[in-house]
């Protein structure tokens, strides 16, 4: 099993898949409690709701599960939501806050830096190398963060999560060109469903690679996965709502796309 994937694209959109993987070494399963080993805070089939939506589009993904590392987390371990419960680089806890491992099993300091050193920075390195050849081609580079949790979780937030959590760490991590094609076409339905900056603000992949001065920019769209499936196990994929979500992914995508292109075109032109 490859620790990740990279699908190279001619577009100048690269999506990110942090959290979609299922793979846990035999050694780590076996010290997971059996609340950990459900994997219940896997973002359920994110790669096949995104597959084909955008022709030419960028993929990274890892296939190795958050529990065995977060590829969305800070690797020196800072907190994102400073003052708000979360999980951590290697989660001790699942999102509603209870132990994922047996007694005595959790990683100790250590090995969250082996883990760090096999897992999330080959991935980080992977996602950024694939970053720069896109805006070398295009002069543009723009980093769609795919993510989805479950709509109701009230250790991390209060109440339902809108479907549509849109996160540019208050529009400091790409143009507002870019966060504004995202917020409109979200909202063209139903703008009570739709969220900017709200809970999700985007993780630290959001926050490393947006830098809008150099044209790379970076968004992260967190959708509550009642959208697309069904939240409790086995957490299966509804054909139908995932038909009718994707329409206004693509959508979205296609947009970006265009704007990238006519704004790397505009570069070379220059």
């Amino acid at each position: 099993m490859n620790a990740f994937d990279v699908f190279k694209g001619t577009s100048p959109i690269v999506l990110g898949q942090p959290h979609g993987g299922i793979f846990v070494p035999d050694d780590i399963f076996s010290r997971l409690n059996q609340r950990g080993q459900g994997l219940a805070d896997t973002d359920w089939h994110i790669t096949k709701l995104y597959d084909g939506l955008l022709i030419g589009a960028s993929v990274v993904k890892s296939n190795v599960h958050r529990y065995v590392i977060d590829a969305n987390r800070d690797p020196a371990g800072k907190s994102l939501y400073p003052g708000q419960n979360t999980t951590e680089l290697c989660p001790t806890t699942d999102f509603d806050g209870l132990d994922i491992w047996h007694e005595g099993q959790a990683p100790s300091t250590d090995e969250v830096e082996t883990r760090r050193l096999a897992y999330h920075a080959p991935y980080h390195a992977a996602l950024a190398e694939e970053l720069d050849r896109v805006r070398q081609i295009h002069g543009i580079a723009i980093l769609y963060d795919c993510h989805s949790i479950r709509s109701n979780i009230g250790f991390l937030f209060k109440g339902t999560l809108s479907t549509f959590n849109i996160g540019t760490d208050n529009s400091t991590t790409c143009n507002l060109k870019v966060e504004g094609i995202v917020h409109s076409l979200c909202r063209e339905t139903d703008p009570s469903d739709t969220v900017l900056n709200g809970r999700f603000k985007g993780g630290w992949t959001t926050r490393h690679y947006g830098r809008p001065e150099t044209e790379t920019h970076a968004i992260q769209m967190e959708l509550a996965q009642r959208s697309y499936m069904s939240e409790s196990y086995p957490w299966s994929y509804d054909l139908g709502s995932a038909k009718t979500l994707q329409t206004k992914l693509k959508r979205i995508l296609v947009g970006l796309a265009k704007h990238a292109s006519a704004k790397g075109k505009g570069r070379k032109d220059a």
